[in-house]
């Protein structure tokens, strides 16, 4: 059987012709040696695996001569000896039997090479040892596990790649915990005096090797360091760690370990202090044995346990990505429609591979594959780039979500993907294999006494969480009890009088007047009124806000100046005690100026208490529109308050060292950093902030993780709408970060600004006006409550609870539209909400707009006009209009609103679409209320 088949295996395949001609040489001799006395085993009922643990002495002679310098080198000689495993797959119904013959050695090999004339010099202690071990790394990397040498046997063979590089059994997990009682090693004054060792751990499973970081000093150091390693054959494979002692110049060896994988898979978790060979002391080690799961069913699972696994330098893996790169089609050209020399790069985060270069064609086939661990596949993504082999010129490139793999069967993709930035036809075969790592939990105990490795309680139930003794996660934040007690306090700077005149002209001689503005300081900020011009009795109308705390003793000082083109000149000042603000919620006082002659200041403070509603935000919307100046910014609609207390997972630098993060959270212009935490990837800041929010349906939080001089570890947008659905808007979770390593426990709570003071109403109703609903007007409302606050112009505002049925549109339409009289800026204010169920005249619909008018003026100084909206029956504006008048005058005016539309781009023609007259000695202008007005035609304009 042994002969067919050694005869059977001399049939080569077109490619790879230099293996052919060396497999040629050697098979005559190799073969017997090979077969010799062999019975075969039988292993998981494969009858195609054997082992041979054969030292293969080669007759082997080299002799290399430069007669220029009359020098030989050569090689007489070379003993190779290690456990080799040849696998016979797959399997065929015809000669010769099976398809390929794929071989490694388990582990790495010994080798012993005799070299002869110069290379003795290689043989000297110190290079023989540098020299094998270049050519043992040499070896490895083809021969050595996960490499394997293949050699088809028949013609176009499929899945080359699957059986060069076939998915591994598992992986172990291995924490690098501690080790104790090692030799010391280092010597000072000529070895009189002894010192302690600098230890370090090479732990190594094939040719997957990892170097711990050095405890200095220490004859029992703790590393706590974790690393993941595939295993493809077991038993078989080991588990083997060296400890070193680190010196300027050669390094102490201390002791070594080796162990089965076998073992970690019969027993699922191993916990233990291994004995060190060829030294003296124990390592702790704690291996874990993780299944590979062909669906996502558990993936949840697995990350909520991940989340609790402390873990560096690289965080737990939930998964791994195997990527069989076949073969691409129809890349571009170079320039000169010269072929080009394809490689590819293939990414997940900062961990990048290359495949190898296939020359002078535009049709490459690599028939590669590609390991990488995943994080979380969800939000991870696998980024391709096919290049020359120059890397400058970008043959094509492909992003896939592995998000994609979650949902395919058996968490397979098999197939051509196209490519971008390339070719029309460019395409690339890849077969993606995704596997989630699975731990059986069930076998897991914790130590009794945390901190004493070694010590277990079997009797102790399964913890969810750190494999490594750390305290459970937590789900929620626990903030101090001072968080989310901020008030925010809006300042109404009003007017000033009898200021003091500072200005003077010709020398003195003429007395002018002054230029005065108000600075004001709160809570570490400062504000600054606009300045007016030539005034000793300004008026500002001016509106701030401040977050605040109940912190006593806190004073508003109040500063006046007049502006100059060098020194601003003092015009008095004042302060307010905070405390009195805080407990009255209302303030509105004139202030007299101190350390000047005269002068008072007319200030109106009110404190906004956030309420955890969202029922009355657009009552607060609507009034805060209303009571907008001119000279201020938009008025705050909430308080969003944020305590960010940790993140776990960040990526580290460079793949190895961790970072030192921190975050900053910022609200549009406004932001907060956090302090800085040195040198980890679970922070802890428990840092909190607070701000100013406009419009909550459309803004949201933006936060940042960064590490010190290493950029973004990762990004959160939090849209504050979510937080208006929340129960009583507020989130306290973990959030995943975008780039999908890294999560942040914070909480978010909103509260709505409800101001009591604002001199309006935010009723919104609805009602036909016309003659009648004129007369009924009285009437309809005297059923609703008007009760007045102590300042005469304050009303209490209506919810929308309050508000009576809205009325049906009329044929043409309505308007929605706000006019009341602004007392402290002397302003007529209109504002235009929305149209809707306009009348549509034409095939398409209408692009509107409203036009104001002030009868009976009717020049450009009194008319106003929106925006235009495009093709809409049911515009929205939300425009503001002002004029400036005084009441007396505008109960003598009406307000004529006219809704109209473009008839074409290139005409100057407008339609109608309906309008309205308001006679404003008809409107309680005190009240400001939205209402709804029935559009009519022109001709009916005078019956309103």
């Amino acid at each position: 059987m042994w002969k067919r088949l050694s005869g059977s295996i001399r049939l080569w395949p077109r490619s790879g012709p230099s293996w052919a001609n060396i497999w040629r040489s050697f098979s005559p001799k190799l073969w017997p040696q090979l077969f010799e006395d062999l019975t075969p085993t039988c292993r998981h009922l494969h009858l195609h695996e054997w082992n041979w643990v054969k030292s293969y002495v080669g007759d082997v002679q080299i002799d290399v001569e430069v007669k220029k310098y009359f020098c030989k080198a050569g090689v007489k000689g070379m003993q190779l000896h290690g456990v080799l495993r040849v696998i016979l797959e797959p399997l065929m119904g015809d000669l010769p039997i099976v398809g390929a013959v794929s071989m490694f050695f388990i582990r790495r090999p010994t080798l012993d090479i005799n070299w002869t004339g110069m290379t003795n010099l290689l043989d000297i202690p110190g290079l023989s040892s540098l020299s094998d071990t270049m050519i043992m790394d040499s070896i490895a990397a083809f021969l050595v596990l996960p490499n394997r040498l293949l050699v088809p046997l028949v013609a176009d063979l499929q899945d080359v790649a699957q059986l060069r590089s076939p998915l591994p059994r598992g992986i172990i997990r291995i924490h690098l915990l501690a080790a104790r009682g090692l030799s010391s090693k280092d010597k000072y004054v000529k070895g009189l005096i002894e010192g302690k060792s600098d230890p370090y751990a090479l732990v190594r499973v094939g040719t997957q090797a990892f170097c711990s970081r050095v405890i200095n000093e220490e004859l029992n150091p703790q590393w706590g360091e974790t690393y993941e390693v595939m295993v493809h054959e077991v038993p078989g494979q080991e588990i083997e760690v060296e400890v070193f002692d680190k010196d300027p110049d050669k390094d102490d060896f201390l002791g070594r370990m080796k162990l089965d994988v076998g073992k970690v898979l019969q027993a699922g978790v191993m916990d233990e202090w291994f004995p060190l060979q060829g030294g003296q002391g124990q390592v702790h080690l704690r291996l874990e044995w993780l299944s590979l799961l062909p669906d996502a069913e558990k993936l949840e699972q697995i990350l909520q346990w991940n989340r609790g696994v402390s873990s560096r330098p690289e965080p737990p893996s939930a998964a791994i990505l195997v990527v069989y790169l076949d073969r691409a089609q129809d890349l571009p050209l170079k320039k000169g429609n010269k072929e080009p020399n394809p490689m590819v790069q293939l990414s997940i985060q900062d961990v990048t591979q290359e495949s190898k270069a296939v020359y002078s064609t535009n049709c490459p086939v690599w028939e590669q594959a590609f390991r990488f661990f995943l994080q979380d596949p969800r939000s991870q993504e696998l980024d391709v780039q096919v290049k020359d082999d120059s890397r400058a010129l970008t043959l094509g490139a492909l992003t896939l979500p592995l998000a994609r793999l979650l949902t395919a069967p058996e968490l397979t993709l098999d197939q051509w993907f196209q490519l971008s930035s390339s070719g029309p036809n460019s395409r690339l075969y890849m077969k993606l294999v995704m596997r989630l790592l699975y731990l059986d939990t069930s076998q897991v105990r914790f130590p009794a006494v945390p901190g004493i490795p070694g010590a277990w309680d079997l009797d102790e139930s399964p913890q969810t969480g750190s494999s490594v003794d750390v305290p459970p996660r937590p789900c929620h934040t626990t903030p101090d009890s001072s968080f989310g007690t901020e008030n925010v306090l809006r300042l109404h700077v009003l007017e000033a009088q009898d200021l003091i005149a500072k200005d003077r002209f010709l020398g003195g001689l003429v007395k002018g007047k002054s230029d005065p503005y108000v600075k004001l300081k709160l809570a570490g900020r400062s504000f600054r009124s606009h300045v007016v011009r030539e005034d000793l009795n300004p008026r500002w109308n001016e509106i701030f806000e401040v977050i605040v705390t109940s912190i006593p003793g806190q004073e508003l000082e109040v500063e006046v100046f007049d502006k100059d083109l060098d020194k601003d000149d003092f015009l008095g000042r004042c302060k307010v005690s905070l405390t009195t603000v805080l407990n009255s919620g209302f303030l509105d006082e004139w202030l007299t100026l101190e350390d000047v002659p005269s002068g008072r200041l007319h200030l109106r403070l009110e404190r906004l208490t956030p309420r955890p509603t969202a029922a009355e935000l657009e009552e607060v919307l609507q009034v805060n529109s209303l009571i907008q100046t001119q000279k201020s910014a938009e008025l705050a609609a909430a308080l969003l308050s944020v305590y960010l207390e940790r993140a776990e997972d960040l990526p580290l630098r460079k793949g190895t060292k961790p970072p030192s993060p921190y975050a900053t959270l910022a609200v549009g212009d406004t932001s907060h950093k956090t302090k800085t935490v040195p040198q980890t990837a679970t922070p802890v800041w428990n840092e909190s902030a607070a701000f100013l929010i406009r419009k909550p349906n459309t803004e949201s939080l933006e936060l940042q993780v960064r590490g010190e001089g290493s950029g973004t570890l990762g990004s959160l947008s939090l849209p504050l709408s979510e937080l208006l659905v929340a129960d009583r808007l507020c989130l306290d979770r973990w959030f995943t970060l975008s780039n999908g390593q890294g999560q942040v426990l914070l909480r978010a709570q909103l509260g709505i600004l409800v101001s009591q003071h604002s001199g309006v109403e935010a009723h919104s109703h609805s009602y036909s006006h016309s003659s009648s609903s004129l007369s009924e007007e009285p009437e309809l409302w005297s059923g609703l409550p008007q009760v007045t606050s102590s300042a005469p112009e304050l009303r209490q505002r209506l919810t929308h609870s309050d508000s009576p049925p809205e009325a049906p549109a009329g044929p043409l339409g309505q308007v929605k539209l706000t006019v009341w009289y602004h007392s402290e800026e002397r302003k007529l204010v209109g504002f235009i909400h929305s149209c809707r169920a306009l009348r549509q005249n034409g095939r398409d619909p209408p692009d509107p707009y409203v036009s104001l008018l002030l009868l009976p003026d009717k020049n450009r100084g009194t008319k106003r006009k929106t925006s235009q909206k495009k093709r809409t029956l049911n515009p929205e504006f939300n425009e503001r209009f002002e004029w400036e008048l005084s009441l007396d005058e505008a109960l003598k005016r009406k307000l004529d609103v006219s809704v109209k539309s473009s008839s074409s781009f290139m005409s100057r023609e407008r339609d109608l679409l309906g309008k309205v007259q308001l006679d404003l000695a008809e409107i309680d202008l005190s009240q400001g209320a939205a209402q709804w007005y029935d559009l009519m035609d022109d001709k009916d304009k005078g019956s309103s």
